[in-house]
């Protein structure tokens, strides 16, 4: 996996494209908190054992994953954007939004991005190209999806400690069975997607009781 990764990722290099950054979010799909996007730019030459979707590893492989690629990328960049901002232009946008401004934060410009998914980013004036389970495929395409993972659940730890009843160190605010059957019994807290079902429909079963 760890050659074939590197290897479609130098098809680039050889095509003239350096550096290169891959880009990647995590935390499109929860009921609450921030959507998260990262950029990575890796070295030429660099080998990472065991990198991967960050789907497809453990909470601890991807915790070393987290510290190694941070030490061995030449720049990279975590964005997130809140709830509120997720309500108020969707979750789609959103995302852009996160990923245009990690790629913005890097103190190095590629260029050449690798979008994962099959939608162009119309925020940057990069070239990019699209690619379609990327954080399968390419190097740095699954680290950007290790950083955006890894920090996105740092930020719903700290939450969980603040609204210690939802229990978000468990599902990170996806919407798991118990995660719903808190919100029909407690409603909302401050980090939930209002425009998001069944959060919405619970607002508006709310309002209708009240």
């Amino acid at each position: 996996m760890m050659r074939d990764m590197f290897s479609f990722d130098r098809n680039f290099y050889n095509r003239g494209f350096y550096p290169i950054a891959g880009i990647d979010e995590a935390g499109r799909g929860p009921l609450a908190g921030p959507v998260a996007a990262a950029a990575v730019i890796l070295p030429k030459n660099s080998a990472i054992p065991n990198l991967n979707d960050s789907k497809q590893l453990s909470e601890k492989k991807r915790e070393t994953l987290f510290k190694i690629i941070k030490e061995t990328a030449l720049a990279y960049a975590v964005e997130t954007v809140n709830n509120g901002i997720i309500d108020e232009i969707n979750i789609l946008q959103a995302t852009f939004l996160a990923m245009s401004r990690a790629v913005l934060k890097l103190k190095i410009k590629p260029e050449l991005c690798l979008i994962d998914g099959n939608r162009k980013v119309h925020r940057l004036s990069f070239n990019q190209e699209t690619i379609v389970d990327g954080d399968a495929k390419s190097a740095c395409i699954a680290a950007a999806s290790i950083l955006a993972k890894v920090s996105r659940d740092k930020i719903m730890l700290e939450y969980a400690k603040q609204y210690p009843v939802y229990e978000f160190e468990k599902h990170k605010g996806y919407g798991t069975k118990k995660h719903i059957e808190t919100l029909k019994k407690y409603g909302i807290c401050p980090i939930h997607r209002l425009t998001f079902s069944p959060v919405s429909g619970i607002i508006a079963k709310t309002k209708l009781n009240t």
